[in-house]
């Protein structure tokens, strides 16, 4: 086409094919972006790896607070009287039961002072028992039973033992009396050590087991008895 009429539609051609936008491939494009984005200018004000951590642990808290309220009846007003609740009952149990005293040290040897005969600490522990001090009429009563014991060759007298020392060397030769006098050991070491109170009845208990020990044999192992033949 020739003339005026097709000066301007090759006019209209031209400017056609000027806004027609170019077509880049996705991959070099996906590329360029991330090469821009990695520069450090874009990062500067990124939260660092603690921040992170604790705002996904933060998002967490708040998702399990939202599940909670949701099921909790009455919804997060349930769930409000519910903790105090929780909070008003672990605050009757610590004033009903107190800070607890047992702590983690290592228990102190059984006898302590000037040494004392198996009498004495009876006389003793009665005296105690007396007065309705159950914590110290059982201490006494328990180093009266592993002094007699000592007096009677059952155990040989060990400078240093413990409680349980004592009850486990002498449940070894008395296997009858084995348990009950570990469990005595164990009642010495609350009341001595761990802030625990005893009563009558623990003292009574103890009393009995060191009346039934007096007349008690011990076991001689066999071996020992196969060497003391030979």
């Amino acid at each position: 086409m020739t003339g005026a009429g097709g000066s301007i539609v090759a006019a209209r051609l031209d400017g056609a094919s000027e806004d027609i936008p170019v077509d880049v491939p996705r991959v070099p494009a996906r590329e360029a972006a991330e090469d821009e984005l990695s520069d450090p200018m874009y990062h500067e004000h990124d939260p660092n790896l603690l921040e992170r951590a604790l705002d996904r642990f933060w998002d967490w808290v708040g998702d399990l607070l939202d599940g909670a309220a949701g099921a909790a009846p009455g919804g997060p007003l349930g769930l409000v009287v519910i903790t105090l609740a929780v909070l008003g009952l672990g605050a009757a149990l610590w004033w009903r039961l107190g800070t607890p005293q047992r702590t983690l040290r290592t228990p102190e040897t059984l006898f302590g002072g000037a040494a004392r005969s198996a009498a004495e600490h009876r006389t003793a522990a009665a005296a105690h028992a007396e007065a309705h001090r159950w914590t110290e009429a059982v201490q006494e009563r328990m180093r009266a039973l592993v002094r007699s014991l000592e007096d009677r060759a059952v155990l040989d007298p060990r400078p240093g033992r413990t409680a349980d020392e004592a009850a486990a060397d002498a449940g070894r030769v008395l296997p009858a009396h084995a348990g009950r006098l570990l469990s005595a050991a164990r009642v010495f070491d609350d009341v001595t050590y761990g802030g625990r109170t005893a009563d009558e009845g623990a003292y009574l208990t103890l009393c009995t087991l060191d009346l039934e020990l007096e007349t008690a044999k011990p076991v001689v192992a066999a071996g020992a008895g196969q060497e003391a033949a030979g």
